[in-house]
């Protein structure tokens, strides 16, 4: 997000500048499954990583490996978020 100008954004305007751009949200925050994805619905999807504490290794491993339920969860009309582990 740092790319855009939101890396210390709020969540309200990470979520709608995605949504607006088209864009799945991939974070480990909680807060964007629980509590916007469940309430607001898509757009935008989110891929919830629910590793707890790694490296950044472990979550480019965890999507390589996961490419291709990725794919078929931005295809797919429902559901509104993914869980990786």
């Amino acid at each position: 997000m740092r790319d855009v100008g939101l890396k210390s954004s709020a969540d309200r305007k990470v979520w709608d500048y995605a949504a607006e751009k088209g864009y799945t949200i991939v974070t480990k925050d909680a807060d964007f499954r629980r509590q916007r994805s469940f309430l607001l619905g898509p757009p935008p999807k989110i891929i919830w990583i629910g590793l707890g504490n790694c490296s950044t290794q472990e979550i480019a491993e965890l999507l390589r490996g996961a490419s291709r339920e990725i794919e078929a969860f931005a295809l797919a009309e429902e559901p509104a978020f993914l869980v990786l582990r």
